[in-house]
């Protein structure tokens, strides 16, 4: 059987770049800061599995965080050694686990809320941080029993972006979010049952800038106090007026820190 190849964008010349997108996204959340970028990095970014124009997954096999990385390879090869992942949510988790698989590949990180929710049951079983979002999940996939892809689109949009967030959503936009989020169970059980402990990032030695925004949920901002604590190079960023979607509803202050972070390597 042949290996899938994930679809990617790609622009600019010079030192490697790969950033990673969020659940219910895809690469093209990432085209503003590859033109930013661009002028002098060589910036990939990938759709994941059952995101954009990437493959599906077996919707018959379990998944875990160590597949969306093997989906990456000729992305990260292409990248070149060493190189520089970025990655928001999902994506950033994706993104540490990849700097953890492939030691010496990877020279820094530029993550905006990791959501390793496994730390924080490793940390302490429920009730714990990740309480929020484990019920999230649950009326998530308890609503695509019942087909109702509006409803469970709304527990997974409202819980990272507020009440309301899904009613406000544009129109045009709504399908393609709503579909996505048909693999919300798939997202949990890679994100919650990631075998990784906390003690494994002790070993992550590049620079990492890891953003937050001081009004995103409680599991979030968990998952940052546990790996801000650990992480032998990090520089905490946060941002007071942004939630766990700062780097699409704000892309021009989070783009900008990262070209900062770039920059002083």
């Amino acid at each position: 059987m042949s290996r899938p190849e994930p679809f990617f964008r790609e622009a600019g010349a010079g030192p490697g770049v790969v950033c990673l997108h969020s659940n219910a996204s895809h690469s093209g959340q990432w085209r503003e800061l590859m033109d930013r970028l661009a002028p002098d990095f060589h910036v990939l970014a990938p759709d994941g599995y059952d995101a954009g124009k990437s493959p599906a997954w077996p919707a018959d096999q379990p998944m875990c965080l160590d597949d969306e990385v093997a989906l990456l390879e000729p992305v990260l090869a292409r990248a070149g050694s060493p190189l520089v992942l970025v990655g928001h949510s999902y994506g950033a988790a994706v993104a540490l686990t990849a700097a953890l698989r492939h030691p010496g590949r990877v020279r820094a990180l530029a993550v905006y809320e990791p959501t390793l929710f496994s730390l924080l049951e490793q940390e302490a079983p429920a009730p714990n941080d990740a309480d929020g979002i484990r019920h999230a999940v649950t009326a998530a996939g308890e609503a695509l029993d019942r087909d109702d892809t509006d409803s469970a689109a709304r527990h997974f949009i409202d819980y990272w972006m507020g009440p309301g967030s899904w009613a406000a959503t544009p129109a045009p936009r709504k399908p393609a979010m709503a579909e996505s989020v048909r693999q919300v169970r798939r997202w949990g059980d890679a994100l919650f049952n990631e075998p990784t402990p906390l003690a494994a990032f002790r070993t992550l030695d590049v620079p990492v800038l890891y953003m937050v925004g001081e009004r995103s949920p409680t599991s979030a901002r968990g998952v940052a106090r546990l790996l801000c604590a650990t992480l032998p190079q990090v520089q905490p960023l946060t941002f007071a007026d942004l939630g766990h979607m700062g780097p699409i509803t704000h892309a021009e202050p989070v783009n900008a820190a990262i070209a900062r972070f770039l920059a002083g390597l």
